[in-house]
């Protein structure tokens, strides 16, 4: 019975918290983004107590290395132990996390492993505490979580697979790319150029800032539904982010 047991428990797995809430009367569900099992609900039982090892561990933005058990949705929380050095977000950039965080509770599915999406929101983390250009990194993120997860997002051809042309205009539609401004009215109208800067991960020109915000924006929106991001709103009442 030991053996079969083991399966359903891992080990020093690399995690970040997004989101922790109370569940019954001490303990705390702590929604994590793992490394290599994608998004995992875990009860951390007695964290809400005040002596609880736990407490001030299950913080944001600050790698760990946890350990779980269970074969239910809801894993059991074992241990915490930082992995890494602190990251400190603040004011603006803390937001940012936030929001980048809330995005990640929204649109991944539960126990859906993406490496590479786990190492660039690390990265992401740690080019928000700098405080510098946070509406860029925001971009980038927002552009390869989209892309890691499989929803269409071509740059570099239009909707009928012929390569973008930097001084055209088109309107970007959700589900089919870049289209002639005639061919629908649906979606946001965005220049070539503005899709070769972010194919390119180029954000330098002002241009390309403002409409790959609107574009992300729009894209956000259609995936996400009718039930509006809270941290997005928080973002654009501060800073146009």
């Amino acid at each position: 019975m030991a053996l079969a047991s083991n399966q359903y428990r891992q080990d020093n797995q690399a995690v970040y918290v997004l989101h922790t809430y109370a569940f019954k009367e001490t303990s705390l569900v702590a929604e994590l983004f793992t490394k290599e099992h994608g998004r995992v609900a875990t009860v951390a039982k007695g964290a809400r107590r005040p002596r609880s090892a736990m407490r001030g561990q299950l913080q944001s933005f600050q790698m760990l290395s946890a350990t779980w058990s269970g074969k239910s949705e809801l894993k059991t929380l074992h241990s915490l132990d930082w992995a890494d050095g602190l990251v400190s977000l603040q004011g603006e950039a803390l937001m940012c996390g936030f929001y980048l965080n809330e995005l990640l509770l929204r649109l991944l599915p539960r126990e859906d492993a993406h490496e590479q999406l786990f190492d660039y929101y690390q990265a992401t983390v740690k080019a928000l505490a700098s405080g510098k250009q946070l509406a860029t990194h925001l971009r980038r993120f927002e552009l390869k979580m989209l892309q890691e997860m499989g929803y269409a997002v071509p740059l570099q051809v239009d909707e009928h697979d012929a390569p973008i042309v930097a001084d055209t205009q088109y309107r970007y539609e959700a589900e089919h790319g870049a289209c002639a401004l005639a061919a629908t009215k649906n979606g946001i109208v965005l220049s070539g150029q503005t899709l070769h800067d972010m194919a390119q991960d180029n954000y330098k020109r002002p241009q390309t800032q403002q409409q790959s915000k609107q574009l992300m924006r729009y894209l956000l929106a259609h995936y996400l539904g009718d039930k509006p991001l809270h941290t997005r709103q928080l973002l654009i009442d501060l800073q146009g982010l």
